[in-house]
C-alpha cells in the first residue's frame, strides 16, 4: 500500500451512497469542499447535495467538510443550510484538524473516511491520520 494511493476512487461524491457507507462500516464521513462536494464557484449548496447529505445522516454517518479553505464565514454560510459541521484552514495534508473531529466526536479512525479529490492533500491527509483515502474525479461544471 502507498500513501500516495487513494483506497477507493470515485466519479463523484454521489457514487458514495449511504448503503456503501454502512457496507463499509464508515461513520464519519469528512469531505473536502471545493471541487469535491461543489465546484469552487458555487455559493450554495446544490440540490443533489443537499439530498446526498440528507440520505447519508439518515443512515446515521455524521458528516464533517474538512477544508483548507480558510474563508470560515463563507465555508459556514455554504454548511449550514445542510446541517453539516465545518473546519476550515486544515492545513491538509497535515492530518491534526482529521485526527481533532475523530476526537472530538468519539470516532475511530477505522470508522473514518476522508472523501477528497486531491491526493496531495485530501489522501495524504487521511493516510497520515490512518483513516482511508477516498478519492472522487474534480467536480465540473456538467452540461
Amino acid at each position: 500500500m502507498t500513501i500516495f494511493r487513494a483506497d477507493k476512487n470515485f466519479e463523484r461524491f454521489e457514487d458514495v451512497t449511504p448503503s456503501l457507507l454502512k457496507k463499509e462500516g464508515v461513520k464519519l464521513l469528512l469531505c473536502d469542499l471545493d471541487n469535491t462536494l461543489r465546484l469552487h464557484s458555487e455559493k450554495e449548496p446544490a440540490d443533489e447535495l443537499q439530498e446526498w447529505v440528507k440520505d447519508c445522516q439518515e443512515a446515521n454517518v455524521k458528516i464533517i467538510v474538512i477544508s483548507n479553505n480558510g474563508r470560515k464565514k463563507m465555508m459556514r454560510k455554504f454548511c449550514k443550510p445542510i446541517g453539516v459541521e465545518c473546519i476550515w484552514w486544515a492545513k491538509k495534508p497535515m492530518s491534526i484538524k482529521l485526527t481533532e473531529a475523530m476526537q472530538k466526536y468519539h470516532y475511530e479512525p477505522k470508522e473514518t473516511v476522508m472523501l477528497g479529490d486531491k491526493w496531495s492533500t485530501d489522501v495524504l491527509a487521511a493516510k497520515f491520520a490512518k483513516v482511508r483515502a477516498w478519492k472522487v474525479n474534480h467536480r465540473r461544471n456538467v452540461v
